[in-house]
């Protein structure tokens, strides 16, 4: 594929880019509330004569045949926002108070819809057929699991997706082989004892007592069963109980959060989490319960992918252009589940630009992005199906 021609075209789509964006930023819905999302995302695609369906409320699955049928590409962006006071003062600012695209979705779902309407004003017929998955959901329940369950990856050979980042310069690219993100699991916890009155502790089972060896327990997982070249966190992030500074507490619940990278580690720590919660407590007299709410995989990407987005990276921007992350990232990301089984990657994508002040972090009310790096999303998912053609 000719670099420059695929520049110059797609540059002559960005004012359509920015516009579609900046009207997905200014009505953002949280997570199974997308409603307009998916009208508009469903009217855009009528408009470029694409064959589309529903999934999962407000999910939509979309398909542009390509020449060679045997092979199918799927893109993915998710769609949904946040629940928070957008506090930009722009001409796209949130219309919907206290929700806000304060993570970049807008842009990804921008770019998923910006290769369909590169192929349909170019009148290119893409060279593999390519699958368009508007995801819901990401930031609250998950959408993608039940999308998939819905069909979304049937003879799909090949997946992609990407996220905002701003930690680096627009025009770069973030690459991460193996692992990206964590896998996250729940934890919930009950301890409990006997109460009595604090000055004859000896006549009641302390429950805060008995918690507080459990904490202390938890976090030797980490530097006793572990290998060392290995991660794992484990977070107690409530504690609640008690009924008076005077009395020997009854019942204790605590609430936390286990990450783990590798599916292996996460089986074993949650296995020894189950068996100090139930074990220690009995040695004090007590008992101990334990839920573990399973979350999101881990988010591991495959080889093969990672070098196609970088042969990618590196015919449009240059090598010197894509960061390799040494790191993963503890924070989960949903699209694990689109790569649990079958070939693909995640990537992510340059925003900041200090001399537009574009430098705030996710998650806040002032994010923003810079607007260049739409363009640059859409050319790097339109290589990514090029380059996953041969």
């Amino acid at each position: 594929m000719n670099i420059e021609i695929l520049k110059k075209e797609v540059l002559a789509l960005n004012d359509w880019f920015i516009h579609v964006r900046r009207d997905f930023h200014s009505y953002p819905e949280i997570g199974t509330q997308e409603f307009r999302t998916h009208d508009k995302i469903c009217e855009y695609l009528k408009g470029m004569n694409i064959n589309y369906r529903t999934s999962f409320n407000t999910g939509v699955i979309a398909d542009i045949e390509g020449l060679n049928k045997n092979i199918t590409i799927a893109l993915r962006g998710d769609i949904d926002a946040l629940p928070i006071l957008d506090k930009k003062n722009v001409s796209y600012s949130s219309k919907n108070i206290g929700v806000c695209h304060a993570c970049g979705h807008d842009v990804h779902t921008t770019i998923v819809l910006g290769v369909a309407k590169y192929f349909f004003e170019t009148k290119t017929k893409p060279p593999v057929n390519i699958r368009l998955l508007f995801q819901p959901a990401e930031e609250t329940v998950g959408g993608a699991k039940p999308m998939i369950e819905d069909g979304a990856l049937i003879n799909v050979d090949a997946v992609y997706g990407l996220h905002v980042d701003e930690t680096i310069d627009v025009g770069e690219i973030g690459i991460k082989y193996g692992a990206m993100n964590a896998s996250s699991d729940t934890l919930k916890i009950k301890i409990t004892g006997e109460s009595c009155h604090g000055a004859y502790p000896s006549r009641g089972v302390d429950a805060l007592l008995i918690t507080s060896h459990i904490i202390v327990a938890l976090q030797s997982i980490i530097s006793r069963n572990l290998d060392a070249r290995e991660s794992g966190v484990i977070t107690i992030g409530t504690i609640n109980g008690g009924t008076a500074g005077n009395i020997i507490a009854n019942e204790i619940e605590l609430k936390g959060t286990l990450r783990t990278l590798d599916p292996n580690v996460r089986t074993l720590m949650k296995k020894r989490i189950r068996e100090i919660v139930t074990t220690l407590p009995l040695a004090f007299g007590g008992k101990g319960e334990i839920d573990i709410e399973p979350g999101y995989t881990a988010l591991i990407n495959h080889d093969k992918s990672v070098d196609i987005i970088k042969k990618s990276a590196s015919q449009l921007f240059g090598e010197n252009k894509i960061y390799t992350k040494k790191l993963a990232n503890m924070g989960v990301e949903d699209f694990a589940y689109f790569i649990e089984n079958t070939e693909g990657a995640f990537f992510t994508l340059g925003i900041k630009n200090k001399e537009k002040n574009i430098t705030y972090q996710a998650h806040n009310g002032n994010f923003d992005i810079d607007e260049d790096s739409i363009q640059n999303g859409v050319m790097m998912q339109i290589l990514n199906i090029y380059n996953s053609s041969h």
